[in-house]
């Protein structure tokens, strides 16, 4: 039996095809329907409440029989600093007043961090999804012991080598191996450390024959056919996030699909504008302003990403997306407008042939 058939059978799942857990795209139904396909869905519960968590898993579980991913974001708490707060949203006070709204007079981490979060930790043992998967780091080795001895499967982003060994070390059960193609956040552990930025395949060679988990392809994986090289080069199973952004199912607005479907697709640009950690995403004016010649450093992550949520907020009411952050990977021209079940069929066929 081969690993990647070992993995399925572990998971319950008929095809290596797992759906990204993106914040703010990914929803209960685009979860169910690629559960009820043959694949692992995924719910990210890190940019809400405990009732909003608890709520989302429930309602995925109504929707399908079948495993899905429940993420958490495992960052360290924003390092606050009033001067560098203050010099960014200075820089970016012309956006405001362009847009007739003032500029914020205080910022709010807007994102817990999983780590010390007793409360999401009480309710992963209560609700116990298939699996539970980590991104920014990891918890605690007590944590991680607890979800497995629940029956939780665990897995956790890996960015580099030296991430992949902690993530062994901590007892986690596979590595989703990221390279820098993938949209969204880079998972990486330390955003102050140096980072090789390896591609997908890189990583995944990299990663082979250097730890014994299961790895699991994130990056620019767009179709049946990156699939099958993923599988190829190492990879158990393969993450997409940007190919469902375009399902119906997601929960993606106009502006995102529109621009996904046009030549604005084309230029990605991996920033920590938007947010305070690096992340791809479509090329907009807030990324073009806040990368311009002699911008200051945005604020810490998630501190920043209050300040872009809020000019977004402003823009909206005028109709204005360019200010909106808006995730999709390098191989976003490749997107598909279908609904999740048939696209992870269309998948499966492409993945055979």
């Amino acid at each position: 039996m081969s690993s990647s058939q070992r993995f399925l059978d572990r998971l319950g799942l008929q095809l290596p095809i797992i759906q990204a857990p993106m914040a703010g795209v990914s929803t209960p139904n685009l979860a169910a329907a690629v559960s009820n396909a043959g694949g692992l869905g995924s719910l990210a519960i890190g940019a809400g409440s405990v009732a909003q968590a608890r709520q989302m898993i429930e309602d995925t579980r109504a929707l399908t029989d079948g495993p899905f991913n429940v993420n958490v974001f495992c960052h360290a708490p924003a390092a606050r600093d009033a001067g560098r707060e203050a010099a960014w949203l200075a820089h970016l006070a012309p956006l405001f007043a362009e847009l007739g709204a003032a500029v914020p007079a205080e910022l709010e981490e807007i994102y817990r961090t999983f780590l010390g979060d007793e409360a999401v930790f009480e309710l992963l043992l209560e609700q116990r999804p298939a699996v539970v998967s980590f991104h920014f780091g990891l918890p605690t080795q007590q944590q991680i012991a607890a979800l497995r001895q629940a029956g939780i499967y665990t897995l956790a982003t890996a960015t580099s080598v030296r991430e992949a060994a902690l993530i062994e070390q901590a007892g986690v059960d596979a590595i989703v191996a990221q390279g820098v193609e993938a949209g969204g956040h880079r998972g990486v552990f330390d955003p102050q450390a140096q980072d090789e930025r390896h591609s997908t395949s890189v990583l995944l060679r990299l990663l082979t024959g250097r730890t014994t988990l299961p790895l699991i392809a994130a990056g620019g994986i767009m179709d049946g056919q990156g699939i099958r090289a993923a599988l190829d080069l190492g990879a158990v199973a393969t993450q997409l996030g940007t190919a469902f952004v375009l399902c119906p199912e997601s929960s993606a607005n106009a502006s995102y699909r529109a621009n996904l479907k046009s030549e604005r697709a084309t230029a990605t640009r991996l920033t920590s504008v938007l947010s305070g950690r690096l992340a791809r995403g479509m090329l907009n004016r807030l990324i073009e302003h806040g990368e311009a010649p002699g911008s200051p450093p945005p604020a810490a992550y998630p501190v920043a990403y209050d300040v872009a949520k809020q000019l977004n907020a402003a823009a909206s009411q005028h109709g204005d997306s360019e200010f909106a952050a808006q995730w999709a990977g390098q191989g976003a021209p490749l997107a598909r407008e279908m609904d999740a079940a048939q696209l992870v069929l269309t998948l499966a066929n492409e993945m055979a042939a």
